[in-house]
């Protein structure tokens, strides 16, 4: 293993760097599908909240609404992602289209094969231990979505 000149002890600074390694490997799984892990797990997200206001859906991912609606715009010009008004006049609701939802389709197995190939790398063990890990930093941080 090669020494890291970065901050070695800066917790921020290496989950930064684990994360960018982990979406690359997500991201390259997903070019035949035309979308990012990004992309992807926004779409999955608006699958399961199908309707929600952006704010609701912002808050579920750790977003602000502007970065949300900055990162949607892609996913609205290639068809996927539509805008309505809400129950509240003043609200934006998000829906996927008929053509993100076969996107969606099309991807999750790539998104499986991605998955497999991160287990096959660190260990089923290992993989459970960093999901559970980062499940309980998220309650420790309030960002439980569930919550």
């Amino acid at each position: 293993m090669s020494v890291n000149p970065g901050s070695l002890e800066c917790t921020c600074y290496k989950l930064r760097q684990v994360t960018r390694l982990v979406s690359r490997a997500y991201d390259a799984f997903l070019v035949p599908c035309g979308i990012s892990i990004g992309q992807f797990g926004m779409l999955e997200t608006l699958k399961r909240m199908e309707g929600e206001s952006i704010s609701r859906v912002a808050h579920v991912l750790q977003m602000d609404r502007t970065t949300l609606t900055r990162n949607l715009t892609p996913l609205k010009k290639m068809g996927f992602v539509v805008m309505q008004t809400g129950s509240d006049k003043r609200e934006r609701a998000l829906s996927l289209t008929t053509a993100g939802k076969r996107a969606l389709a099309a991807a999750e197995p790539k998104w499986r094969d991605a998955q497999t190939s991160l287990e096959q790398q660190l260990g089923k063990r290992t993989l459970k231990s960093l999901n559970d890990a980062m499940d309980a930093t998220l309650g420790h941080l309030g960002g439980d979505p569930c919550q």
